[in-house]
């Protein structure tokens, strides 16, 4: 299969969904800023106009609902921060102590709980505002202020317009792509089982499945948001998949500790040296290789390899293996049935495979 070209893996790029969602989430925020600044410099001819497009940033958001919850709270903070700023310059008047003094106090309103997590706005915001500007006045308090309610209507606007798409579809991929790079780490392992893996390689299988987790985890955001990006959102048209989505993500989990456990055992293996029974080491590792070809194949059906798996442990159960290796057979046995189980459960899902 030939290699893709450059222009090639651009537009693959492109397609991804959590690509092209961060692309809106960016377009969005620089028009927010852009228009806020226009309104305010050019049209309105506020003091302190960069206060509009600074606010619009804070506020635009990637769903409807999360411009509205963490937008406020910006507008809080940037509202407290220019308030402060204000009564700080009017008590002790322009300079170095003021200055001080005023970020002293942000600080402190960044450990308040409705504040928390846009503390440091309040900071930053007592910053600008004092290094900016000279006017004391209460008239250049009222023109800072409009700046930001300016910021916040804007981005309210554009984000309405322009809403947040739905984000199943970045969370779908995610699912796919953790299938995938579960079936490659379970073909890598029986490729190394064959070349008698030492303690380094299978190392290195469990520190993948860590990577593995990871990507959980940023799965497990894509599903959140994509709950969220339902709520208050114009462009909905459908139900949100996000549940099944969360099912799904709950299984690959268990998933990813089996085959995390499968390789902790063959490491432990490989440090004692120990020399597997070819009656076990040959039918597993092909059971191993075949479940990992399926599972990065959502299409493949996966009843026939429990099938297998259960064969082997009844061969086994009459060969009279040594005791000694039943704890490891056992367990490798039954951690390959436990993933068939998931893989079947994740593959026939309909945010899987869509029926």
């Amino acid at each position: 299969m030939p290699m893709p070209t450059r222009p090639q893996r651009v537009r693959r790029w492109l397609s991804r969904p959590d690509v092209r969602s961060d692309l809106v989430q960016i377009l969005k925020s620089v028009l927010a800023a852009v228009a806020a600044w226009l309104i305010a410099d050019m049209l309105l001819g506020l003091d302190q106009a960069f206060l509009a497009p600074w606010t619009a940033l804070l506020t635009v958001h990637a769903t409807v609902y999360r411009t509205l919850s963490r937008g406020m709270q910006a507008v809080v903070a940037t509202s407290v921060g220019v308030v402060l700023s204000f009564l700080a310059v009017q008590v002790g008047g322009h300079g170095a102590v003021t200055l001080g003094i005023a970020l002293l106090f942000a600080m402190v309103f960044a450990r308040v709980g409705l504040l928390r997590d846009e503390g440091l706005t309040v900071a930053t915001t007592v910053l600008f505002v004092i290094t900016a500007s000279t006017d004391t006045s209460w008239s250049g308090l009222g023109d800072r202020l409009g700046a930001t309610a300016i910021g916040v209507a804007v981005a309210l606007v554009v984000n309405t317009v322009a809403a947040a798409p739905l984000r199943d579809e970045s969370a779908r991929q995610q699912v796919e792509e953790i299938d995938q790079g579960l079936g490659r780490l379970l073909r890598d392992m029986a490729a190394g089982l064959r070349e008698r893996a030492d303690e380094q390689l299978t190392g290195d299988w469990v520190d993948r499945t860590r990577t593995l987790d990871r990507r959980l985890d940023t799965a497990w955001g894509l599903v959140y948001e994509a709950r969220e990006s339902v709520w208050g959102n114009p462009r909905r048209r459908r139900a949100s998949s996000s549940e099944e989505l969360s099912r799904v993500l709950g299984r690959l989990e268990e998933g990813i500790a089996q085959v995390r456990g499968m390789a902790r055992l063959v490491y432990e293996s490989a440090l004692v040296a120990e020399e597997w029974d070819p009656a076990f080491r040959d039918p597993f590792i092909e059971l191993l290789d075949e479940l990992g070809h399926r599972i990065e194949d959502p299409e493949a059906e996966v009843q026939e390899l429990r099938v297998r798996a259960d064969r082997l442990a009844s061969d086994l159960s009459d060969k009279g293996l040594p005791d000694l290796r039943w704890p490891l057979y056992g367990g490798l046995i039954e951690m390959a049935r436990a993933v068939i189980t998931i893989v079947d459960d994740v593959a026939t899902s309909s945010v899987v495979r869509p029926r």
